[in-house]
């Protein structure tokens, strides 16, 4: 499946779009184990990892709720190890979700456990006693200290996710601008409090990799965080082994059917910046126009773009508006030109969708350069 969804971070490439996302106390390389068939990626933890986020934990299960609890930063270090090590064999990316109090704990992590798993900083829980350590939503509203962790973590030459609640930052596109110059690889956003079109505005801000969380439970859930930019779906309290079989069943047929499993809607129907890939050149009074302006790009400099992101297949396209299928519409839309185009160089409706997602992702790297 590794060509179906065509996935990949840095030199790690996914089976599937599906994720587990942390739940301290119940994520653990057995419980990923059970569920790996159906995952690409698995977030475990989340750990605490010094003495302050560690006595946070111990706070929080007095309180009666579920954690991973050690006596000292070498007692989970060592524990995490042996979690690793019983996931080597499948073909999951393994992800690690930690809690951290100062930037050297996190780097005392990185030089222990190595490069090659995921770390993802924990900028997401909100219970006071974490909050209180210096962690989780302590860090959305303290950005200058999230930084300096991602920073450290990358000097060790590490994959780096950050997990963020949706809505707590005074601004959640100027904070995933913040990560991505920071140097996060990845930026996994709870949606819980803001819906899947956080997720939209997330994607037009920066180039990371995205991570969708909260209430998928179906495939039409799951197509909502991925329509509006996700490129990947986390379960937590809803990863059970019937959701997560359907949800990968479901993903997989329609990858096969479309070509394109996350494609965006039209841009003049409220797609995200990946949809530049169907427009039209910009000749007409469209929501094109207006969105150019925005991202500071005039119609020539779109027009070259196109062109020069585009493969050489879609540079084909006799008889379509624009003699060329670079700027034809989504499939979904009907249209005889484009069809008859695609009709007379043998080319499915499937692979003209991967051809366009191929032009998205360049025109992404474009204006994200």
């Amino acid at each position: 499946m590794l060509d179906l969804f065509d996935i990949q971070i840095k030199d790690k490439r996914l089976k599937s779009p599906i994720a587990l996302a942390s739940m301290a106390g119940i994520t653990h390389a057995e419980y990923i184990k059970q569920r790996a068939k159906w995952v690409g990626f698995a977030c475990m933890g989340g750990y605490s990892i010094d003495e302050k986020t560690i006595e946070a934990s111990t706070a929080l299960i007095k309180r009666g709720r579920e954690e991973f609890l050690f006596s000292n930063q070498e007692e989970v270090l060592q524990a995490i190890e042996k979690e690793i090590s019983e996931l080597r064999e499948l073909d999951v990316v393994v992800c690690i979700n930690l809690r951290a109090s100062s930037p050297s704990s996190l780097t005392t992590a990185a030089q222990r456990l190595g490069t090659d798993i995921v770390y993802e900083i924990d900028a997401h829980c909100r219970q006071e006693e974490m909050i209180q350590a210096g962690c989780g939503e302590y860090l959305l509203t303290h950005t200058d200290v999230l930084a300096q962790y991602i920073a450290a973590l990358k000097a060790e030459n590490a994959i780096v996710s950050v997990k963020i609640r949706a809505g707590v930052a005074e601004d959640d596109v100027k904070l995933a601008q913040l990560l991505w110059k920071a140097g996060a690889d990845i930026i996994h956003v709870d949606c819980m409090d803001k819906g899947a079109t956080e997720i939209l505005k997330i994607r037009n801000a920066c180039p990371l990799l995205i991570i969708g969380n909260n209430s998928i439970n179906s495939f039409a859930s799951a197509k909502a965080m991925l329509t509006n930019g996700a490129d990947l779906i986390s379960l937590a309290r809803m990863a059970q082994p019937s959701v997560l079989s359907e949800l990968y069943a479901d993903l997989v047929a329609y990858a096969k059917e479309v070509g394109w499993y996350n494609v965006p809607k039209q841009l003049c129907r409220g797609g995200d910046i990946r949809a530049l890939s169907f427009c039209c050149p910009p000749i007409k009074p469209c929501p094109l126009i207006s969105y150019l302006q925005h991202l500071e790009i005039t119609p020539q400099e779109f027009m070259n773009m196109k062109t020069a992101a585009a493969g050489l297949p879609l540079m084909r396209g006799e008889g379509t508006c624009f003699g060329s299928l670079v700027f034809c519409c989504k499939s979904s839309t009907p249209c005889f030109g484009r069809d008859r185009a695609l009709h007379q160089i043998s080319m499915s409706k499937a692979t003209y969708m991967k051809e366009k997602r191929a032009l998205a992702k360049k025109l992404l790297e474009m204006r994200f350069a």
